[in-house]
């Protein structure tokens, strides 16, 4: 017992001699240094940092902390990198590192349970889903096979512009049914999205899918607090997660339909031959070749992915190229100078089909470029423009 009871002491007394000797001596420690920020708040962290114009706000704090500085917010730290040599380090040093994006609302309801490319966390599941895109669906001869598709829909595109000479028209809305059109017939081979009589298919009005194309970006782009203060989270004090699950309805009642047919179509028929983008998906999530098994929600969010990034960011850019010639007339003679070289085919055919300008009632001092933010940052004030056709009426 005694000899117990002499070992307890002695074992005690080293270890207040270290304890005691930690606090004189130098040792060199061996935390990590984070990066400087502000001092976080308690639950909210920084969030009272971010302001109502994000970008603008993270610059004036990085003026203050420097190229890379670190914020936190909610229960979560983020670091942000504001310099052309911090961005390099996290997009291409270190891009296996933060490839993927963090878990979300968003990316749970509006993405399939994260499955499409935009929210799957870097894996072989994001590797499989690329490779079919550049592979399957964007290789030279299927997109070459798709041309005749893309003529048609500009010609029908620039006829309509045609009829509405001298009007005021909301740009956007035209090339959002331009887009959508050509889109439709390539993933679809029809068009079952569409205002006119002949296609019996249609299942919802180029408006409604506007509409749900718009707020998926606008969803897919908010700041939902229960992303980032997670215990939050049933609380849905924003409304945003309500919105998004009956968007998600609105979706699945289109897919389901396109789809059923396509199966029906393919249904008893030897050595079917795929005929559009569904078609193809379709076949590789029955391929038991294949490295990851695609889900009937893997097809849903591919399909998504397609519909939305093919339409409304090749509308966003184009509201936004015009909105700037229209800013600074001058350019537009020089971009019709530069149409086969610099400009995209969409905006050439604008250019070279007609004269723009503004309304009567505005100057080019009077039009916004105020943004809106979300997956895409758009124009905060759809363009109106009004245009004259500069060749002969029988090439329309």
């Amino acid at each position: 017992m005694e000899s117990s009871s002499s070992w307890a002491l002695i074992v005690m007394a080293s270890l207040a001699a270290l304890a005691f000797l930690s606090k004189l001596l130098p040792f060199k420690s061996h935390r990590l240094k984070f990066p400087p920020g502000p001092k976080p708040w308690p639950i909210i962290g920084n969030l009272n940092l971010k302001g109502s114009h994000p970008p603008k706000s993270l610059h004036i704090l990085a003026q203050k902390y420097g190229p890379i500085m670190q914020l936190k917010f909610g229960s979560f730290p983020v670091v942000v990198a504001s310099s052309a040599e911090m961005a390099k380090e996290f997009l291409k040093t270190h891009d296996h590192v933060f490839a993927s994006r963090p878990k979300s609302a968003a990316g749970k309801y509006l993405s399939y349970n994260h499955h499409n490319i935009t929210w799957a966390p870097a894996g072989p599941y994001w590797r499989q889903g690329r490779k079919i895109f550049l592979s399957e669906l964007f290789n030279s001869k299927r997109l070459e096979s798709y041309q005749y598709i893309r003529v048609e829909e500009m010609r029908a595109f620039l006829s309509r512009l045609c009829t509405l000479s001298e009007k005021p028209v909301v740009l956007k809305d035209h090339l959002f049914r331009f887009t959508l059109s050509s889109m439709s017939r390539i993933i679809f081979s029809k068009k079952y999205v569409s205002d006119e009589s002949k296609y019996e298919t249609s299942i919802v009005s180029p408006e409604e899918f506007q509409a749900m194309i718009e707020e998926l970006f606008l969803l897919n782009g908010v700041f939902n607090i229960g992303d980032w203060i997670p215990w939050l989270n049933f609380l849905d004090l924003q409304g945003y997660v309500k919105q998004m699950k009956a968007l998600k309805k609105k979706f699945d009642r289109f897919l389901d339909h396109v789809f059923n047919e396509h199966k029906k179509k393919m249904e008893g028929v030897k050595d079917f031959v795929p005929m559009d983008t569904v078609d193809i998906l379709l076949q590789l999530a029955n391929d038991p070749n294949i490295d990851v098994k695609l889900t009937y929600d893997s097809i849903k969010a591919l399909t998504q992915d397609l519909l939305a990034g093919g339409v409304d960011t090749s509308v966003t850019i184009m509201e936004w190229a015009m909105a700037e010639l229209l800013k600074q007339p001058p350019l537009i003679k020089k971009a019709t100078e530069e149409l086969d070289r610099v400009v995209s085919t969409t905006l050439a055919n604008m250019l070279h089909g007609f004269y723009w300008k503004l309304p009567d009632n505005m100057n080019c001092e009077d039009l916004s470029m105020d943004e809106v933010y979300g997956l895409a940052t758009s124009l905060k004030f759809p363009l109106i423009a009004v245009m004259e056709p500069r060749l002969p009426l029988h090439l329309y």
